[in-house]
């Protein structure tokens, strides 16, 4: 009997063949992809204007490098870092500033106009389909992102409809992972002008199967990193007059893994506590986030109002086990069952200059309420002792508003001054099961800048800009936290010469980190281990970022980033610190790097085709905890870890094909350091390839 996946790619083929020629060969010269604009302040601009380091990635070269994820994510872009508790559980951190603590986010995420981000734990997960481009912003957004970007921003730019043309796209891939199970993607895309140049919808779905490797052994399970995953997005846009248009967004996120957690042994085995041949809970990560945006455009200016809601549920085990190298021995550890459930309604309302005056500018108000509930049954065992069920209950909520506003001059035809600053202010409560407490948290963050265009291509730019992030709560009688604040300076260099040639940026950076949190367990009699977050002290973060990309001809394109990163823990006041002066800070590799090749080529008239290769590498990361290691076994490391992937394409008629390969030396490395408490994931195995996609208009 035929492989029914294989069926499905044979069609598509067929279909393929019998299309017309559609006008979809790309153009060689590939120095014109370099003219990018970016909304990265929340206006239209060249990216060479804007005074800040951006790492902008256009949609072709997202799916060219086989990016779909933030994990993809974080290793193309040197440093931006992670940790991973599963499909859609990520903690982003970047330039150095890596705590996984504290309630809000460090690096903010958005999906175009719409928050991505709920907390620093809950992050919604966005996977790369039907994207113009992404636009990673590096150091402190607070003036015009809020608190949730005290590091950074990451924003998903979607392609919107079109109203003047029917088009769509069809796709189908199989990848074969090494010692693993296949993985089926079919992915559709369809954009329909219902009344032209009025009204149009666009539709962008993918569905996905299989691609696990982990095994649990003892319970009989092979390949159960699965993940069956339904993402469906649809985007409607009334132009209701040259002034007034109307944008609407739904997306709708499933995602269900039976070993969810990412956590593996070398062996690419699931370590489980307490119980190995248990069968743990699935993974069940799943949103919906609606998003309305009205904007009108009025003489030199344009106000926009932006609404989302999001609803996220989320179930998942939690297996944990102090190992030999922590100070318990192997005497703790536990398996947990976990449900998280949100809501989020946000609403900003922003007025932007529009037009070619000297002053741009950017006024706007910003609301959000967040409530989340969060439920676990801890099942535990302590040297010897087991406590069975013990119940938790966190339910929070979250309510903010900001006022914000941001000025540029340009004083001279080349020289550029700006300003801006955000009042923020945020009302939290907390109930664990008994009792309701709450507190308040309020901040003024300013930002400088300034820019000399040394040519119309050549932007020098200098900035000086402030982040927050409130404070929170412990359980029960434990000591609650205050707000860690964060000063950064930054002075770059980017853009194009020798008739964009050669494109480049350099960025040198140094950042103020104060009272930074740090967590620790702590025995509570009548509880059991409880996570105790507090602040701890300094840091001190100095860096530097360079990136280049060459084309010596037509046709080809070299290109090269780099990162390092000096982090260093310099003050510590806490007594029970879990760090001292002078220990790097988490999750903060020295080096990274990434280089890549592309080559376009003419198979003939009308087959033109590409290849890539890229390869990154990340330094080892550290982790240190004296609550929970000796000093001997300080600090956790993980690997260094280098990956190389390639990509052939070529298109045929209306038909695409693609043979693609990702850790090609199939490496098996820990990425996070955090492996003797069992709860670390490895490099993903060897994945090979083929994808096939058919263009209609």
């Amino acid at each position: 009997m035929l492989n029914p996946r294989l069926v499905t790619l044979s069609s598509l083929v067929g279909v393929a063949l019998a299309q017309p020629i559609v006008g979809i060969a790309q153009e060689r010269d590939t120095r014109e992809l370099q003219e990018v604009v970016v909304t990265a302040q929340k206006r239209s601009e060249r990216l060479v204007d804007v005074p800040m380091s951006i790492t902008a990635i256009s949609g072709t070269e997202l799916e060219q490098k086989g990016l779909s994820s933030i994990q993809d994510l974080s290793f193309a872009v040197p440093g931006l870092t992670m940790r991973e508790d599963g499909p859609g559980s990520y903690t982003i951190f970047m330039r150095g500033l890596s705590n996984q603590y504290g309630f809000d986010a460090l690096v903010g995420v958005y999906l175009d106009e719409a928050p991505l981000s709920l907390t620093g734990y809950d992050q919604l997960d966005s996977r790369v389909l039907d994207l113009e481009r992404v636009e990673v912003l590096k150091g402190p957004q607070g003036t015009l992102y809020g608190q949730g970007s005290l590091a950074g921003a990451v924003r998903y730019i979607t392609k919107a409809p079109r109203l003047d043309a029917f088009e769509g796209r069809v796709e189908a891939s199989e990848a074969f992972v090494s010692d693993g199970d296949t993985r089926e993607s079919l992915t559709g895309i369809v954009n329909i002008p219902v009344v032209e140049d009025k009204f149009g919808v666009r539709l962008a779905a993918r569905v996905e199967q299989g691609g696990g490797w982990q095994d649990q052994p003892a319970a009989g399970i092979e390949d159960g990193n699965n993940q069956d995953l339904i993402n469906v997005r649809a985007k409607a846009l009334w132009q209701v007059s040259d002034a007034f248009k109307a944008e609407a967004m739904v997306v709708v996120h499933r995602n269900e893994s039976e070993l969810g957690l990412g956590y593996e042994n070398p062996d690419r085995t699931v370590p489980v506590a307490v119980d190995p041949s248990r069968r743990l809970i699935p993974k069940e990560f799943e949103y919906e986030l609606y998003n309305v945006n009205l904007s009108y455009a009025f003489a030199g200016a344009e106000l926009l109002s932006s609404s989302t809601y999001t609803y996220h549920d989320h179930q998942y085990p939690f297996s944990y086990s102090g190992g030999t190298e922590t100070i318990y021995g192997g005497a703790l550890e536990g398996t947990d069952q976990r449900w998280t459930y949100a809501k989020q309604y946000s609403q900003e309302l922003r007025l932007v200059s529009t037009g070619d005056a000297k002053l741009d500018w950017t006024v706007g108000a910003y609301y959000r309420d967040l409530q989340r509930d969060f439920y676990a049954y801890y099942d535990t065992t302590f040297g010897g002792t087991y406590f069975g069920y013990a119940e938790y209950i966190d339910d929070d909520t979250y309510e903010s508003i900001s006022l914000f506003a941001d000025a540029a001059y340009q004083l001279t035809p080349r020289f550029k001054v700006g300003a801006g600053v955000r009042y923020f202010e945020d009302d939290q409560t907390t109930f664990d099961g008994t009792s309701t407490e709450g507190d308040s948290f309020d901040s003024v963050d300013p930002r400088v800048y300034a820019s000399f265009a040394v040519t119309p291509d050549v932007n020098l730019y200098a900035s000086v800009a402030s982040g927050f992030r409130s404070g929170g709560f412990n359980a029960g009688a434990l000591p609650n936290y205050e707000p860690e604040t964060l000063r950064s300076y930054e002075l770059g260099v980017k853009g194009s010469a020798n008739d964009r040639r050669v494109d480049f940026d350099v960025a040198a950076y140094m950042s103020d980190y104060d009272d930074m949190l740090r967590r620790g367990l702590v025995f509570v009699p009548g509880s059991g281990f409880l996570s105790l977050t507090s602040n701890i002290g300094k840091v001190e973060v100095k860096g530097l970022e360079a990136g280049v990309t060459l084309h010596p001809t037509r046709s080809l394109a070299l290109n090269a980033t780099a990162a390092f990163i000096d982090s260093e823990i310099t003050e510590v006041n806490a007594t029970d610190a879990t760090s001292l002066a002078g220990d790097p800070v988490d999750y903060t590799p020295e080096t990274s790097f990434t280089v890549g090749a592309h080559y376009g080529f003419n198979w003939s008239a009308d087959m033109p085709g590409y290849v890539r290769f890229d390869y990154s590498y990340r330094d080892e990361v550290t982790y240190i905890d004296r609550t929970s290691f000796p000093p001997g076994n300080l600090p956790q490391r993980s690997d260094s870890i280098g990956l190389l992937d390639a990509r052939v394409g070529l298109d045929w008629r209306s038909a695409s094909f693609e043979l693609f390969g990702t850790n090609l030396t199939d490496e098996n490395k820990w990425i996070d350091p955090y492996h003797a408490w069992n709860n670390a994931n490895r490099t993903r195995p060897r994945i090979v390839g083929v994808r096939v996609g058919i263009n209609f208009d």
